[in-house]
C-alpha cells in the first residue's frame, strides 16, 4: 500500500509539474551544459521554400565540407518530412567570440564555383530557398525589425520584432543573383547558478543568424583563415553569374550575449514568430456558436421526438396515425442491410482507426509530448498509433458487418486492412516517384518505403484481422424492430433532399467550427511554421465530433420523416459534408496565399491535401455514421410496433 502511494505521489507531482511550467519540456528530456570553449556543434537540416514545397539537403549546393560527412540517425518522422541533418564546418565554442573567419580552409584561394554550380545557386536563389541550420537543437532564426505604428513619434521608440525561420539563400535585384555568403551568428546563452567553487555552465538559449553578401575583393583574408569585413556603407554584395564561374569566400563570425531566458522557455521566441495574431476571439466565438446551434438543434429534435412517440403511442389514434406520414411507416425497412456492405463497414473501420489515431495524438501533444524541439515526433507517433489502432476498426468493422448479414468475414477484414491505406499508399508512391525525379530529400527513401510496408503488412493487416475476428464473433447490434420481407415504395422526394444538397446543409456547421484552426495547420505544413496550438486542437476536435453527430441525427431525421429508408451510406457520405468546404478552402488556400507556379509543386500540394480531404471525409462521416446508428435505434425501441 505504501508503494501504491508512494507512486501516486510520484504521478501527481509530475502532473504538477507539468501544470506549472509554460515550457513544452516533459520532464526526462535533460539539457545540455557547456563550459566556456566546450565546442557546440553547428548543424545543417535542409533548404525549404514554400515556392516549390520541395526540401533539399544542406550539401545539393557546393557548400563548404567538412573532412568527413557524417549524418545523424533519424526517426521516421524526420525521413518524411525531409530533414537530412548532417555536420558542417563551422567552428564554434561557448562563449568565445570570432570576428570575422573563412570557412573553407584555404584563406588565400577562394572558392569556385563551376557554371553548373553558379547555375543552380541561381535557381534556388530565385525560387525564395532557406537554409535551416541548427545549434544544440535550436533552429536558427533571423530577425526581421519593423515598425508597427505610423506616428512619426512613435515610430522612433518601438520596433516590432520578429523572426522568421532559417536564413535566405540570397536575394535578387532586378536580374542579378546575390548569395549571402557571410554568416554573423548570434548566439544567445543563460548562465546557470551554480556554487561558487565550481566552473560556470551555460546552455543554449537562442540562435540567431545575419545574413550578408559580401564581394571577395572587400573579403581581406590572411594566412591564418582570418577576414576583415570592410564598412556597412562601403560594400558591393557577391553577385552570382548563371553564364559564368563566380569566385566567392564563404566567410563567418560569432557573437554571444547573454540572456535572461531560461532554458526551458528557449523555444517561446520562436513559437510565437508568426505575423498572425492568435485569434482567441474568432475560437471562442465558434464555441459560442457551435454551442449555441447544437443547444437549439437538440432542443427542435427532442421535441419534435417527443410529440412524434407520444402520438404514435396513442392507443386510440392509431388509424389516423397510420394514415399520416412519418419515420414510424418505414420502421419495416429501416435495418434493411444496404448495397455494399463489405465497402462500408471497411470505410468505417478506418475511419474509426482514424478516430483513435487522432484522439490520442492530440491529446499527448496536447500534454506537450510531441513538442516541435523532438523533430519528426509527431509524425512517428502517428504511424505507428495507426498501425497499432488496426485492432479497433478491425473489431468495429466486424461487428457492423455482421450486423449487415455479411457472412464472408475473411474478405472482409482484408478490405478493412488494404482499402484506405491502400489508396494513401498509392498516390503516396505516385507523389514521390515525381519527387526522386526533382533529387529532393523530401522523397522518401526506398528503404524506408519497405519498412513502412513491412509495418503495414506485419503490425497493421494482423491486428485488424484479430479486431475483425473478434468483432464478427460477437453479438450484432440489437435492431429494435424487425425488417419485412418486401421492400416498401419509396415516395418521390423534394429537391432539398438530394444527397448533394445534403452534403452543403451538413458540412457548413462543423467546417465553420474548425476552420481557424485549418489556416494554422495549413501555415505549419506548407509554410514551414510551427504548429503548437494543439489545447485549442483539442477543443475544435471535441466541437467537431458534437457537431458532426447532431448534424448528422438533424439529417437522418428528415430523411425518414420523408419516408426514405435508404440512411446507411447516404448519412456516411453527408456527415462527410466538411470534407468538401475544406476541398474548397485548400483551394482558396492554393490562390491567395501560397506562391507556386510550377507543375511538380502544384501537384504534391492537391496531391497531399487529397489524402487531407479524403481522412478527413472518412473521420467525420464515420462520427456522423454512429451517431446516426444510436439515434435510429434509440428512437425506433421507443416507438410501440404491433
Amino acid at each position: 500500500f505504501s508503494l501504491l502511494q508512494e507512486r501516486l505521489r510520484y504521478v501527481l507531482g509530475l502532473l504538477l509539474l507539468l501544470h506549472s511550467t509554460d515550457s513544452f519540456y516533459v520532464p526526462g528530456v535533460a539539457p545540455i551544459n557547456f563550459h566556456r570553449n566546450d565546442p557546440v556543434e553547428i548543424k545543417a537540416v535542409k533548404l525549404t521554400s514554400s515556392r516549390t514545397q520541395l526540401p533539399y539537403e544542406y550539401y545539393s549546393l557546393p557548400f563548404c565540407q567538412p573532412s568527413k560527412i557524417t549524418y545523424k540517425a533519424e526517426n521516421l518522422g524526420e525521413v518524411l518530412r525531409g530533414d537530412r541533418i548532417v555536420n558542417t564546418p563551422f567552428q564554434v565554442s561557448m562563449n568565445v567570440e570570432k570576428k570575422c573567419e573563412v570557412l573553407c580552409n584555404f584563406p588565400n584561394k577562394p572558392v569556385t564555383l563551376t557554371v553548373e554550380e553558379s547555375k543552380l545557386i541561381a535557381e534556388r536563389i530565385r525560387e525564395d530557398y532557406y537554409v535551416h541550420l541548427i545549434a544544440d537543437n535550436l533552429p536558427v532564426a533571423t530577425r526581421l525589425e519593423f515598425y508597427s505604428n505610423r506616428d512619426e513619434e512613435e515610430k522612433k521608440k518601438e520596433k516590432d520584432v520578429q523572426f522568421e525561420h532559417g536564413y535566405r539563400l540570397g536575394f535578387m535585384d532586378g536580374n542579378k543573383f546575390y548569395l549571402h555568403n557571410h554568416l554573423s551568428f548570434i548566439l544567445y546563452y543563460h548562465r546557470e547558478d551554480v556554487e561558487e567553487s565550481q566552473e560556470h555552465t551555460y546552455r543554449v538559449v537562442r540562435f540567431e543568424v545575419i545574413p550578408q553578401s559580401i564581394k571577395l575583393e572587400d573579403l581581406k583574408a590572411d594566412e591564418k583563415s582570418m577576414c576583415t569585413l570592410p564598412e556597412a556603407t562601403g560594400s558591393a554584395p557577391q553577385e552570382i553569374d548563371p553564364t559564368k564561374e563566380n569566385q566567392l569566400l564563404f566567410t563567418y563570425s560569432v557573437h554571444w550575449e547573454e540572456s535572461d531566458i531560461k532554458w526551458a522557455s528557449r523555444w517561446d521566441t520562436y513559437l510565437t514568430m508568426s505575423d498572425v495574431q492568435i485569434h482567441w476571439f474568432s475560437i471562442i466565438n465558434s464555441v459560442v456558436v457551435v454551442f449555441f446551434l447544437s443547444g437549439i438543434l437538440s432542443m427542435i429534435i427532442i421535441r419534435t421526438l417527443r410529440k412524434d412517440i407520444a402520438n404514435y403511442n396513442k392507443e386510440d389514434d392509431i388509424e389516423d396515425t397510420m394514415e399520416e406520414s412519418g419515420w414510424k411507416l418505414v420502421h419495416g425497412d429501416v435495418f434493411r442491410p444496404p448495397q455494399y456492405p463489405m465497402i462500408l463497414s471497411s470505410l468505417l473501420g478506418s475511419g474509426i482507426q482514424l478516430f483513435c489515431m487522432i484522439l490520442i495524438v492530440i491529446f499527448v501533444a496536447m500534454l506537450g509530448m510531441l513538442s516541435p524541439s523532438s523533430r519528426g515526433a509527431l509524425m512517428t507517433t502517428a504511424c505507428f498509433l495507426f498501425m497499432f489502432m488496426g485492432v479497433f476498426g478491425g473489431f468495429f468493422a466486424g461487428r457492423l458487418y455482421r450486423t449487415l448479414k455479411g457472412h464472408r468475414w475473411k474478405k472482409g477484414a482484408f478490405c478493412t486492412a488494404t482499402l484506405y491505406p491502400g489508396v494513401v499508399f498509392g498516390i503516396c508512391f505516385v507523389l514521390n516517384c515525381f519527387i526522386w525525379g526533382k533529387h529532393s530529400s523530401g522523397a522518401v527513401p526506398f528503404p524506408t518505403m519497405v519498412a513502412l510496408l513491412c509495418m503495414w503488412f506485419g503490425i497493421s493487416l494482423p491486428l485488424v484481422y484479430l479486431g475483425y475476428y473478434f468483432g464478427f464473433r460477437k453479438q450484432p447490434y440489437d435492431n429494435p424492430v424487425r425488417t419485412n420481407q418486401i421492400p416498401r415504395q419509396i415516395p418521390e422526394q423534394r429537391w432539398y433532399m438530394n444527397k448533394f444538397v445534403g452534403i452543403l446543409m451538413a458540412g457548413i456547421l462543423p467546417f465553420g467550427a474548425m476552420f481557424i484552426e485549418l489556416f494554422f495547420i495549413f501555415s505549419a505544413i506548407w509554410e514551414n511554421q510551427f504548429y503548437y496550438l494543439f489545447g485549442f486542437l483539442f477543443l475544435v476536435f471535441i466541437i467537431l465530433v458534437v457537431s458532426c453527430s447532431q448534424i448528422s441525427i438533424v439529417m437522418v431525421y428528415f430523411q425518414l420523416c420523408a419516408e426514405d429508408y435508404r440512411w446507411w451510406w447516404r448519412t456516411f457520405l453527408v456527415s462527410g459534408g466538411s470534407a468538401f468546404y475544406v476541398l474548397i478552402y485548400a483551394v482558396f488556400y492554393f490562390v491567395n496565399k501560397l506562391d507556386i507556379v510550377e507543375f511538380i509543386p502544384s501537384l504534391l500540394y492537391f496531391g497531399y491535401t487529397a489524402l487531407m480531404v479524403l481522412s478527413f471525409w472518412l473521420l467525420t462521416g464515420t462520427i456522423g455514421f454512429y451517431a446516426a446508428y444510436m439515434f435510429v435505434r434509440k428512437i425506433y425501441a421507443a416507438v410501440k410496433i404491433d
